[in-house]
């Protein structure tokens, strides 16, 4: 197993210049980051820190998933997760990955599995789209939610079971699998009455951090992923990061880097992969950063608002749509590269258009190349504009690569976290969130009917402003 490989040079400001982050800045944060470093290792296991023991503690919960997948592989044509957030953004990124880019419409006995389809919104026109190209009868759907409270995810529980019973019967539990708390909320108890197959999510993993137990596992193992190969990628960035020393920890040093361009005004962090693959780790990454570090309030109650924004891009895409921003706007952006040294597949470049330099130059080279030298060219771009960026080098995009990555950022997410004082384990505001549209919906509470109360008492809106 090769380890992805880190290149943070573009962050300094030897490199690029003023607006970089300086070598001095690092070392006067090194108290604070072995400070951090042991608040992490504290909370190891405990509170909403039982993330740091998946890697370790999951031997039986694999052969479980394994011995599921292979009947949900056997027996069903398409596999459905219900699930938002951290549910289904882990799982999606994972499949993009790992999988063909085009899974769903490779024939059978190239898939191997069922296909697969995450269904995170509630957009009534994407439930009646799904149910045009399944067939619920050969359909296993997977609901996951720890709290069992999710009205998106319980909403589109309601439809399938409703669906299901009509089609099938009484056999409507065979085609159910659930993901949810052991010991608490209201899934648990719905899938213990009705005798549903059942995984668990461990108490201390909240959503964003729910990709390397079952929530994201029982998706991958179906569509033929090796979820013990994932998990090992998993434990081998663990056991890299266990030094509190920041010059030998990527993950440490990266959030110190993290949070120096913070306070530096970098509010902005930009995922960039160049790899269709690895498209939807911008996505996971997003929740991951936005919901942990968005906070206004540290640890010990004094009031703050902070936080870096996290950006979505692909190269080469994006090359085309957003670098222009990147290169020549604000200086409030770090740029973080995701780069394949050894892709999977080689598309190589016939000759042709002889006629045309600009165009027959391309003759004899590849995709391979092309899109590396993209990448170099855009990194290239930004350092002559004294931006800050930085690399992240996959050896090439498996198993291992993928656990490897996935938690690195969820140790740089801890680390931050700790750096910056929060609880980067919550997430308040998406609480007022859930308490207001429950309380629009009609759910009857003290605590819904004070937020109506409050939400009628907002000032009128003013007709000038509408139009």
């Amino acid at each position: 197993m090769g380890n992805i490989r880190f290149d943070f040079n573009p962050m300094m400001a030897e490199y690029v210049g003023s607006h970089g982050i300086a070598r001095a800045d690092l070392d006067n944060m090194l108290p604070k980051l072995k400070s951090a470093h042991a608040a992490v290792e504290a909370g190891r296991g405990k509170g909403m820190q039982g993330w740091m023991d998946l890697p370790y503690n999951q031997d039986g919960v694999l052969t479980a998933i394994e011995g599921a997948a292979g009947r949900v592989r056997a027996e069903f044509d398409a596999f459905v997760v219900l699930g938002i957030g951290g549910s289904a953004l882990g799982p999606a990124a994972v499949h993009q990955a790992l999988r063909h880019l085009h899974y769903n419409e490779l024939p059978r006995e190239r898939r191997g599995g069922p296909r697969l389809y995450i269904e995170d919104n509630i957009d009534p026109e994407r439930m009646a789209a799904l149910l045009d190209v399944i067939d619920v009868k050969t359909t296993c759907f997977n609901v996951v939610t720890k709290s069992g409270g999710t009205a998106e995810t319980m909403s589109q529980y309601l439809i399938v079971l409703d669906l299901l019973k009509k089609a099938v019967g009484d056999d409507y539990r065979r085609h159910i699998l659930i993901t949810t708390s052991e010991r608490q909320g209201f899934l648990i108890k719905i899938a213990r009455r009705e005798g549903y197959e059942t995984f668990y999510i461990p108490d201390g993993v909240g959503g964003r951090f729910s990709e390397l137990c079952p929530v994201g596992l029982l998706a991958a193992a179906v569509t033929g992923i090796d979820i013990r190969k994932l998990v090992a990628g998993a434990r081998a960035m663990d056991q890299l990061c266990l030094t509190a020393d920041p010059w030998k920890n990527p993950a440490l040093f990266e959030a110190g880097l993290m949070v120096a361009a913070m306070e530096k005004g970098i509010n902005i962090s930009v995922m960039l992969p160049y790899s269709d693959a690895l498209k939807l780790i911008s996505d996971w990454y997003a929740q991951l950063w936005a919901e942990s570090l968005g906070k206004n309030a540290t640890l010990d109650g004094r009031p703050v608002n902070v936080g870096q924004t996290p950006v979505k891009a692909l190269g080469v895409t994006d090359q085309h749509s957003q670098l222009q921003l990147y290169t020549e706007g604000p200086f409030d952006k770090v740029i973080t590269f995701l780069k394949v040294e050894s892709f999977r597949s080689e598309t190589p470049i016939p000759h042709g258009c002889d006629d045309v330099p600009t165009i027959a130059f391309l003759g004899g080279r590849s995709h391979n190349q092309l899109i590396e030298a993209e990448r170099l060219g855009t990194e290239y771009a930004l350092y002559r504009a004294g931006r800050m960026s930085q690399t992240i080098a996959l050896p090439t995009i498996d198993e291992e690569a993928v656990g490897q990555l996935l938690y690195f950022f969820e140790l740089v997410t801890a680390y931050a976290g700790a750096l910056l004082n929060i609880d980067a384990f919550n997430q308040p505001g998406v609480e007022e969130s859930k308490l207001a549209a429950y309380a629009v919906m009609g759910y009857e509470s003290d605590a819904h009917a004070k937020k109506r109360e409050e939400m009628r008492n907002r000032p009128a809106p003013r007709p000038e402003y509408r139009f």
